[in-house]
C-alpha cells in the first residue's frame, strides 16, 4: 500500500518527531514540519484553575434522593433476608419437633403392642380356668348341678295385622290396648 500523506492512521510523524524520509520530496517535509509545529501549539494550551475550584470539581456531589433510595432499598433487602432466615429457623425447629414426635410415637406403639400381647396371653382359656380354680376356688360344673328346663306350651306364632289406619285410629287402639 502506498503512503498517504492525508491519512492519520499511517502518519508516523505523530509518534516520532525525528523521523525523516530521505526519499521524500523536500516539499512534503516542510508540510510535515509545519503540521508538527501546529500540533505542538495545540498541546501547550493548558488551562489552569485555582486550587479551591479544583477541590470543588474533585469533590463528589451526593444526591440526597439517591442516598435515601439506596438506604431504603438496603433496609428492604435486609428485612427480606431476615424474614427468610427466621422462616428457615422456624422450619428447622418444627422439623426437629416432628422427628421427636415420630420417635415417641414409634416407641409408644411398640409398648402398646407388647402390652396387648401380654393381655392376650393372660386372657387365654387355660389362664382363665387356672385363675378361677386357684384364686376364686371354682370347679367345673357336674351333672348334678345342671338343671333342665322344659317348655310344655309349644310354639306359638302371631300374625301381625296390616296397619292401614290413620294416626287417630292408631292412637285410640294404643289406648284401648293399655286398658286391656
Amino acid at each position: 500500500m502506498a503512503y498517504d500523506n492525508h491519512n492519520a492512521a499511517y502518519d508516523l510523524s505523530l509518534f516520532d518527531e525525528e523521523l525523516t524520509y530521505s526519499s521524500a520530496a523536500p516539499k512534503r517535509n516542510q508540510e510535515e514540519s509545519s503540521e508538527r509545529k501546529a500540533r505542538k501549539k495545540q498541546k501547550n494550551k493548558v488551562v489552569s484553575l485555582p486550587e479551591n475550584e479544583l477541590n470543588k470539581i474533585r469533590r463528589r456531589k451526593h444526591n440526597p434522593f439517591k442516598i435515601a433510595v439506596g438506604t431504603l432499598s438496603a433496609a428492604i433487602v435486609t428485612f427480606v433476608i431476615g424474614v427468610i432466615i427466621v422462616g428457615q429457623v422456624q422450619l428447622t425447629e418444627l422439623n426437629q419437633e416432628i422427628i421427636t414426635a415420630q420417635s415417641t410415637l414409634a416407641d409408644t406403639e411398640s409398648i402398646y403392642t407388647q402390652n396387648q400381647m401380654k393381655v392376650e396371653a393372660n386372657l387365654s382359656n387355660a389362664e382363665i380356668e387356672k385363675y378361677a380354680v386357684e384364686t376364686l376356688g371354682m370347679t367345673k360344673a357336674s351333672g348334678a348341678q345342671k338343671e333342665f328346663v322344659a317348655i310344655e306350651e309349644g310354639d306359638k306364632a302371631e300374625v301381625s295385622a296390616s296397619d292401614n289406619g290413620n294416626i287417630f285410629t292408631r292412637f285410640f287402639e294404643s289406648i284401648f290396648n293399655l286398658w286391656s
